[in-house]
């Protein structure tokens, strides 16, 4: 097919069309491709829970083992700058399968909902004749926005201890099905969600783990991030089970596999934040004799991204829908190395803890943020409090208070956790752990005005009235269905 796809593109450039880049070529390629095979690929996405980018070892994360992980990368693309709008499980989650930034889904919380009329990936997929399943942890509502067929075998609870056993079983009928219809299945992990109970930690010797800059060292902090980094041992296990599935029903060659890994995982400055380790995230594509292997892009993706891209390369019409991401087939292809300018990212902290909202841009370089509550404390009553039983969720938070009158670094982690300046901007492409402030630099004055003003910007098109929405009003309404803002169209 790759031979095919070559020589037809070589063909093209030779006649001298213009737009071979264009994603409207793209698409039409690939369906004319599909209709000369009877058939539209398959999409097969693996959602991991909770868990930082560059703890992984493609990214650079220099402690646990993921082979299958590997593997996936080594036959496929990785995206080097993907990003997620929200740090949150169930925002993220609505924004991958809307294709809707979280003020125009209505979905601007953890454990709220999406606006009723929302429509998600079954809805746009299921009328270019896909079956649309989603396995495991589904954590979006209403149900009536996200229909997808539901598919057993993979826990659907991520706060279990222990999780269920997983049975593959269930996704080989699914992906074995009806061979003359293409497929679309979601397979949502949960992990390395909290509780870290998976996985052995004992393989991973506490004394000798690297860990993150913006994680203080402390033993039982050391306990927890082995007892997390089993956990992803774990799940990658899980991917190369389901990846296996996939092999042996003779349906992997035509087939898109997209591994992901959600938000930053439940340490201080990941989850929950607008912090680059919050909101970036891992991001692979497999496509056999279409993706060349063994390939890294620095193209900026969002989640709202994803949604258009496959309802373009599955034939339809990406501009039929309220999308706030665009289609970057073209970047799969190998054609382009680019497709946005900025992501953007929102954090309302009802239902955590007291309001803390924040806002954020980046252009792959620079991160502006923005605390509209600088003169509060953050407060996230899950990992720093105390569990239903009456036991800490995170022993290890207490000894970063305790470390921070004798250990300098630590006492800074602690600072910039719960004690935030109005505006922040940091290096990113330097400073991947966003450590270092730089939003008093006048030498990047320049900088900080041009990215603030595209969050003005960003806020206004979405309806986005800033510390307004972080309210326990507003959170109600939302659960309700009731949404008080959002941008001035919604489906």
């Amino acid at each position: 097919m790759m031979l095919r796809i070559t020589k037809m593109l070589s063909r093209r450039k030779f006649l001298g069309y213009a737009g071979l880049a264009t994603a409207m070529f793209g698409s039409k390629l690939l369906r004319a491709t599909a209709q000369k095979k009877q058939t539209k690929p398959n999409i097969l996405m693996i959602v991991a829970d909770d868990c930082t980018y560059n703890d992984l070892p493609i990214y650079g994360g220099q402690n646990e083992s993921t082979p299958n992980i590997d593997r996936l990368a080594s036959e496929g693309l990785v995206f080097n700058r993907a990003y997620l709008g929200s740090a949150m499980c169930q925002p993220c989650r609505a924004e991958l399968y809307t294709g809707q930034y979280p003020m125009r889904n209505g979905c601007t919380w953890n454990h709220s909902a999406s606006r009723p009329g929302t429509t998600s990936m079954p809805d746009h997929l299921r009328p270019l004749g896909y079956r649309v399943g989603l396995a495991g942890k589904v954590h979006v509502k209403p149900a009536k926005a996200f229909s997808f067929e539901k598919v057993g075998g993979f826990d659907e609870s991520c706060t279990r201890n222990t999780t269920k056993p997983h049975d593959v079983r269930h996704t080989s009928r699914f992906i074995r099905g009806n061979k003359e219809q293409p497929f679309c299945l979601v397979i949502a992990l949960v992990e390395p969600h909290v509780p870290w109970a998976m996985g052995d930690a004992s393989k991973y010797e506490q004394q000798e783990l690297v860990l993150p800059e913006n994680i203080a060292d402390t033993k039982l902090t050391r306990e927890a991030f082995a007892r997390y980094l089993a956990e992803i041992t774990y799940m990658d296990g899980q991917v190369g089970e389901i990846l296996k599935v996939l092999d042996e029903s003779g349906r992997a060659d035509n087939t898109l596999v997209i591994f992901t890994s959600e938000q930053g995982s439940q340490f201080p400055g990941c989850k929950w934040t607008n912090w680059d380790t919050g909101l970036h995230t891992a991001l692979i594509a497999r496509w056999p004799n279409i993706i060349r292997p063994g390939q890294r892009t620095n193209a900026l993706v969002q989640y709202t991204d994803v949604l258009p891209t496959i309802v373009d390369i599955a034939g339809g019409d990406v501009f039929g829908h309220k999308y706030d991401g665009t289609s970057f087939l073209q970047v799969l292809l190998g054609r382009s190395s680019v497709h946005r300018k900025f992501v953007y990212g929102m954090y309302n902290n009802i239902s955590e803890g007291p309001a803390y909202p924040t806002r954020t841009v980046s252009d792959g370089r620079y991160r502006y943020i923005r605390n509209l509550k600088p003169d509060e404390i953050f407060i996230e009553k899950h990992l720093m409090g105390w569990s239903g039983d009456g036991k800490l969720n995170n022993p290890y938070w207490s000894t970063w208070l305790s470390g921070s009158s004798t250990n300098r670094h630590t006492y800074r982690l602690v600072k910039r956790y719960m004690h935030r300046p109005g505006e922040q901007l940091y290096h990113t492409a330097k400073d991947p752990y966003e450590l270092t402030d730089l939003a008093d630099n006048p030498a990047l004055s320049a900088v900080k005005s041009r990215l603030s003003a595209e969050l003005d910007r960003w806020m206004q098109e979405q309806g986005d009235p800033g510390a307004a929405l972080d309210t326990l009003q507003a959170h109600k309404a939302a659960r309700r269905g009731s949404h008080m803002y959002g941008p001035a169209f919604s489906q």
